[in-house]
């Protein structure tokens, strides 16, 4: 049988046409973008030089505002404004980020999660950055013209969420090999915190209010908050595998095997070809999910588990 390689291309198509929560929180952000700069083409094109641009309109009546009597005027900024994005560069970081570990959330948390998580650490942000930004003697003559943008704070809010909910998880990066995620959701927290007196001090706080979110909730799920799972979860797929192992014992036969006697040669080469299967496919899941599964491999796991009787 001839292997050829993986097509990224169609590895991306795939992930968006599953229509996820994942996907469909980076499709927002995409739309956003696109829009923001559909519509500076048309003011470009429309209004005379010395009109406002469609950068400042949007920034205006989606980005979140410091100054609070502007606030009043858009209680929907503090939400819009981490799906706003200007820059090709700003928009592509985060959700390069939003997939990598959006994907391993994924793999221990569901989707409603995700989503409280991207929202909630998003508007933590905007409190941290609202509250800073009024609070602080240093911001008070940028304070009537600031405005903050971007989905940052809720990414760093699942990269925190998911780093201390599984710390010893490995990633793979360039020349430097195999690091637990932990270490660098606190090496993003400690860069943000002391990048503070640079440029950008109203995204960086929003950040650190992003991060403490995602702490807070996966303490908030230890403890048994609603749509959370089990701690316990973790160690979901050795479980998972020990089910499976035991109840095919039990059965003393495999489906590819019923229909007469077998010796014990066939028998162990029987088991040994479904634990095989069975591996491949928890191994699938950890990678992309359950939605990743084809209709035959759904149904070999729904028979395996012991539920089809």
């Amino acid at each position: 049988m001839n292997s050829y390689p993986k097509n990224p291309a169609d590895d991306i198509r795939r992930f968006f046409t599953r229509r996820t929560m994942l996907s469909n929180l980076i499709l927002i952000n995409i739309g956003v973008w696109l829009l923001v700069k559909i519509t500076k083409v048309f003011f470009f094109l429309y209004l005379q030089p010395g009109n406002a641009s469609a950068d400042e309109w949007f920034l205006h009546f989606l980005a979140v505002p410091a100054f609070l009597p502007t606030l009043l005027k858009v209680p929907w900024t503090p939400l819009t404004y981490m799906f706003l994005h200007f820059d090709f560069w700003h928009i592509l970081f985060n959700m390069l980020w939003l997939f990598w570990f959006g994907k391993i959330f994924l793999e221990y948390l569901n989707s409603k999660q995700l989503v409280q998580t991207y929202i909630l650490g998003g508007l933590i942000g905007a409190v941290f950055y609202i509250a800073a930004f009024n609070f602080f003697p240093v911001f008070k003559t940028t304070l009537p013209l600031s405005f903050a943008l971007g989905a940052s704070a809720s990414v760093m809010a699942i990269v925190t969420a998911i780093s201390f909910y599984v710390p010893n998880y490995t990633i793979q990066l360039l020349f430097i090999g195999r690091v637990k995620i932990i270490y660098l959701a606190l090496i993003l927290f400690v860069f943000d915190f002391f990048a503070i007196p640079g440029g950008n001090s109203g995204g960086h706080i929003a950040h650190i209010g992003g991060a403490l979110w995602g702490f807070i909730y996966i303490l908030l799920v230890r403890k048994g908050f609603k749509n959370s799972i089990s701690i316990d979860s973790i160690d979901w797929m050795s479980k998972l595998k020990k089910r499976f192992s035991s109840r095919q014992q039990k059965k003393g036969s495999f489906h590819d095997y019923k229909s007469r006697p077998v010796s014990d040669e066939e028998y162990n080469l029987g088991k040994n070809a479904n634990q095989r299967m069975i591996d491949d496919i928890l191994e699938k899941i950890s990678k992309g999910g359950y939605e990743s599964l084809t209709k035959s491999e759904k149904e070999f796991l729904f028979k395996s588990s012991g539920k089809n009787k």
